[in-house]
């Protein structure tokens, strides 16, 4: 009887392993930002949307629950810095350095076709599935609204674009107009370092 007993435990523990992969997060994600607020670039697939300070919120709150992941190149994260938060840096851009943008005054920037499976590989490591919540962020939300919508096409029902980014947007006018002085995780005071951990950049130049 006892060894039926330690029988019936155990298939019951296999079962919940078994179906741990497939469980849903069920977590309250509130947001104030609609697709209707926001520039067509910056807009996803998704329809989902965060500030840098409502990012923040919610990682704080569910830090095992949610995947936080920066899609800068390994060089914005370097030089202009990073919140030690995220879970991951995948590039979902790279530069061409054998083309220079005139216009824009810097290499062009092409998408890297490495972004879906190195982003599928963390999610299977994690432990996650495609109904966690995801959120994506970059320098001023245009790459990770991309993301998202990229995401959403392979599945994925929780792909959220922090949409003013890592350095926020640009003034349109007085002493600092041009630079990135407006919203954005920096210009919040959200936490961020220059201090880059290499093992989270998960990308090969």
């Amino acid at each position: 009887m006892i060894n039926n007993l330690f029988k019936k435990i155990f298939i019951l523990l296999l079962v919940l392993c078994l179906m741990a992969p497939v469980i849903s997060y069920a977590i309250d994600i509130k947001t104030t930002v609609t697709n209707d607020m926001l520039s067509k670039k910056k807009q996803s697939d998704s329809n989902k949307y965060l500030t840098a300070k409502q990012a923040y919120d919610v990682i704080k709150t569910y830090p095992d629950e949610v995947m936080f992941i920066d899609v800068r190149t390994p060089a914005e994260i370097e030089f202009v810095g990073w919140t030690p938060l995220v879970d991951a840096v995948i590039p979902y851009m790279t530069n061409d350095l054998d083309e220079w943008n005139e216009k824009k005054h810097r290499y062009k920037k092409v998408i890297n076709g490495d972004f879906p499976i190195v982003f599928e590989e963390l999610m299977e490591t994690k432990g996650y599935n495609k109904n966690t919540p995801i959120i994506f962020m970059c320098r001023s939300g245009t790459r990770s609204s991309k993301a998202a919508s990229l995401v959403t096409k392979l599945g994925y029902t929780q792909a959220y674009t922090v949409v003013d980014g890592f350095e926020g947007d640009k003034a349109k006018e007085g002493a600092e107009k041009g630079h990135r002085v407006i919203n954005g995780w920096k210009n919040s005071k959200l936490p961020w370092d220059y201090k880059a951990n290499g093992q989270k950049i998960l990308f090969n130049e």
